[in-house]
């Protein structure tokens, strides 16, 4: 049950956030491609990524007001949401670990995250985890923030973890992209119910950094 909030924006405010919504997830998708294609330890890929990041965030502020949501106690209180986004997040993980050790088996599946892998294995992991988390803030602040807020009501949840999923087409890793469509249903469902971010980026940050520094074990054991 989402919580009670009264918000209104007006007519030329929604058409505005559409626009710079447009623009950014064009924008942001070609360059989280071109990112994804840098040569794993190569430090450009950093530059790239955190170039990404602030893309969304530019994105995010520029298109309209942002809110932090408040979520629901079982005392009946209210909360901002970031223990029950951090406990959807530890199930999320756990569900993709243990699909893990099946793409694990699958040489097409696993080629690409190996791919994907590398970036933290020969890199500086403190700053692969740094870039993570600042992408991961800078995703929800766009995709739940800005463009959840852009799309009609009816369509706001699915619209969003579309576009979402979209974002990652260029980086012709189709895991990724499955990646993105379970995460943003997950964080998309958190947003329509606390009304704000904070969830959801308590979630994102969750599971990306729990398959950062997770997910390698695991495929070094069915290796």
């Amino acid at each position: 049950t989402p919580v009670e909030r009264t918000r209104t924006e007006s007519v030329s405010a929604r058409r505005r956030r559409r626009v710079v919504v447009g623009v950014t997830v064009v924008v942001g998708a070609v360059g989280l491609g071109l990112a994804l294609a840098v040569r794993p330890g190569d430090p450009l890929f950093y530059l790239a990524s955190l170039g990404v990041a602030l893309l969304w965030i530019a994105g995010a502020i520029v298109s309209g007001p942002l809110h932090l949501g408040a979520a629901r106690t079982r005392s009946g209180d209210t909360s901002l949401g970031v223990l029950q986004g951090f406990l959807l997040g530890l199930l999320l993980l756990a569900v993709f670990l243990v699909g893990a050790l099946v793409v694990a088996q699958v040489p097409i599946l696993r080629g690409p995250v190996e791919g994907l892998l590398d970036h933290a294995r020969y890199g500086a992991l403190w700053v692969v985890a740094l870039v993570t988390a600042v992408n991961g803030i800078a995703e929800e602040l766009f995709f739940r923030g800005a463009v959840y807020a852009a799309l009609p009501p009816r369509i706001n949840a699915l619209g969003s973890t579309a576009l979402y999923a979209a974002s990652t087409l260029f980086s012709g890793v189709l895991l990724l992209t499955f990646a993105a469509i379970c995460l943003g249903l997950l964080t998309a469902a958190q947003r329509r119910v606390t009304g704000g971010v904070l969830g959801p980026i308590a979630s994102h940050l969750t599971w990306s950094m729990g398959m950062l520094f997770l997910l390698p074990p695991v495929f070094a054991l069915e290796g």
